[in-house]
């Protein structure tokens, strides 16, 4: 990447890199943001291979404005009213109580250790009193609590983190219009203007997808173009006061009734993805090695500050007359990473600020150093000390199941009968009381939506069956679900016949999608088996009664569903599967009795 490199050839190196970083967060299980910056950090200060400033030119502030509004956008879609006004105890309080703790022990201690003036060291404090669940919920998956706390968290993150941003945001016009000696009168109408210009916006959004104004497939693009339009203009009309309406154009349209945003969310999803992989290389490359090392102690001590005293009173105080027990309370203490709110908006408000406040230059260094530590700190010892609390759920397994019919049913007893728990969603109310009565949990709702994404606990889930008759349907559960799973936990089952289904087999290949069971095992003819009153077998394999004993003694129709090693961990049989069980393992099948006849359905 030398200074004279190609702009094309940058750009898509960059891109590229991005890719691997989110690869390797994915495979790691880490948030993205961590080796994203730590790369930016290395081709930056560290090797002097990248220098955004030369590689944008005049175009860094617009990049960084436009790409921190729709990062905010994205963020405050998730912010609906009634989710607030249905929270309660731990929950609401770290949102509320737990946020102003924070922020003021944080304010005091970049103040008192950095030498920040008041203003500045209140926005730090502000920017880093956020989580985020995109760095709240790949820790999670690799920490993996219990339920209770994963929800917790969960939740906390989905709620600060456009609090967060609004507190911060409105914290900064208040630097601005004081450095520019205006009175709290046109701090005030700075953000008058954004949230009238934000409501605007974010109601006629919501009208042009209620009423279809443009066909589907401009309609994301639109919405796009309006966001953009929505921030430029109202910075255009009241000096900064762009950030506060593309935030409140969000809350306006993710609380409209009768309006689908999740096409628009899941196009903001993937941009957002862009921006922040792009974003964070370039911003992390513009840090200053020196400015890093001449503030190293002094961030290491807020850095402390914010492990050792912020995080644990916000915890304390907000966990008063709740129930949370001491264990809850101190993993609940020992898990805050901060994430890309904090990273991209200070980076564009100490651009913003440079050369009009004193040592502005210092916050991104600060949030930095606050990001970096609490990813790895917590990152690297949570899960120890989830399980030394013994609130760890590692080495649990259950399945999530997609269908509520006869074949799901089935499925989900003989999971719960050889120790798996079981989760069933669907919108069918009459199925899903018949799994509560076999004693599996239940989830309302279509797997498919946003509803689902949100507020499905997937806390000690394992694998994905979708199990629907509509194996388009099933098709786009496990492609919307297999980064939850991982994409070698995830099934679906084989359509109702081989020969009808040839172009939906190239569906499911197409999504990545392992077939359950193996390629005959369609779902009419476990319905088939099931109707004649085949049963689910366990059968303990030995040395005298190995696999291939084992499967020369089975009738032809029987089908192999799932096995148990050893050690008890899940194995299922599918198309792509390539194990092979040994003695120790025990194999569950479907089968007739053998003094009944059989008659299946292909």
């Amino acid at each position: 990447m030398a200074p004279d490199m190609d702009l094309a050839l940058l750009t898509s190196l960059l891109l590229m890199l991005g890719v691997l970083c989110q690869w390797l967060a994915w495979r790691m299980r880490l948030p993205a943001i961590l080796p994203l910056l730590l790369v930016g950090l290395l081709l930056g200060p560290a090797l002097n291979l990248l220098d955004p400033d030369a590689f944008l030119g005049d175009l860094l502030f617009p990049v960084i404005s436009l790409g921190v509004a729709i990062i905010l956008f994205e963020g405050s879609l998730t912010l609906h009213f009634a989710d607030v006004r249905n929270i309660h105890g731990i929950i609401r309080n770290l949102t509320s109580l737990g946020v102003l703790v924070t922020w003021a022990v944080m304010g005091a201690a970049a103040h008192y250790i950095v030498g920040l003036d008041w203003q500045l060291s209140l926005l730090f404090g502000a920017l880093v009193s956020v989580t985020g669940p995109t760095v709240i919920v790949p820790m999670l998956r690799s920490i993996q609590p219990t339920a209770r706390i994963a929800n917790v968290l969960r939740w906390e993150g989905i709620l600060v983190d456009p609090i967060g941003a609004v507190l911060a945001v409105l914290l900064f016009e208040m630097i601005v219009t004081g450095q520019q000696g205006e009175s709290w009168l046109e701090f005030g109408k700075v953000v008058v203007m954004g949230t009238v210009w934000g409501v605007a916006g974010g109601a006629a959004l919501g009208q042009v997808l209620k009423r279809h104004f443009f066909p589907d497939y401009l309609e994301t693009y639109a919405g796009l173009a309006m966001v953009l339009l929505v921030f430029t203009s109202s910075n255009a009309l009241g000096q900064e006061s762009g950030l506060v309406a593309v935030t409140v154009m969000g809350v306006v349209l993710a609380n409209m009734k009768d309006v689908n945003i999740e096409e628009l969310m899941s196009f903001k999803e993937h941009l957002t993805v862009v921006l922040i992989s792009m974003l964070f290389i370039l911003l992390a490359a513009r840090l200053d090695i020196n400015q890093l090392i001449s503030i190293g102690l002094p961030a290491l001590a807020v850095l402390a500050v914010g492990l050792f005293v912020a995080r644990p009173l916000s915890v304390l105080v907000s966990s008063i007359g709740t129930g949370v027990t001491w264990k809850e309370g101190a993993l609940l203490a020992w898990i805050a990473p901060r994430g890309i709110v904090a990273a991209a908006i200070s980076s564009l408000f100490a651009l913003k600020l440079e050369g009009q406040v004193e040592n502005a230059d210092l916050i991104v260094p600060l949030t930095f150093v606050m990001i970096i530590g609490t990813v790895v700190i917590h990152g690297l010892t949570a899960g120890r000390f989830a399980q030394w609390l013994g609130l760890s759920r590692r080495g649990e397994q259950g399945v999530l199941i997609a269908s509520s019919n006869k074949v799901a049913l089935v499925l989900g007893e003989a999971l719960l009968a050889n120790g798996i728990k079981v989760k069933v969603v669907d919108n069918r109310r009459e199925g899903l009381q018949q799994a509560r009565m076999k004693g599996m949990e239940s989830f309302f709702g279509n797997p498919l939506s946003e509803h689902a994404d949100r507020f499905m606990e997937l806390a000690g889930y394992t694998h994905l069956f979708a199990v629907s008759r509509n194996p388009e349907a099933n098709a786009m559960v496990c492609a919307r679900h297999r980064y939850d799973f991982g994409q070698a936990r995830v099934f679906s089952v084989q359509p109702s016949s081989m020969d009808e289904t040839d172009t939906r087999e190239g569906l499911v290949t197409g999504l990545r999608t392992n077939i359950l069971f193996d390629r005959e095992a369609s779902w009419s003819k476990l319905a088939s088996l099931i109707g004649q009153g085949a049963k689910v077998r366990s059968t303990p394999l030995t040395e005298e009664y190995d696999f291939e004993a084992y499967c020369a003694s089975q009738d032809k129709h029987a089908i192999k569903l799932f096995a148990l090693d050893s050690r008890g961990k899940l194995r299922v049989f599918s198309s792509q599967s390539e194990f092979e069980p040994e003695p120790g393992w025990t194999v569950i099948s479907l089968a007739i009795e053998p003094d009944k006849g059989t008659r299946v359905e292909s």
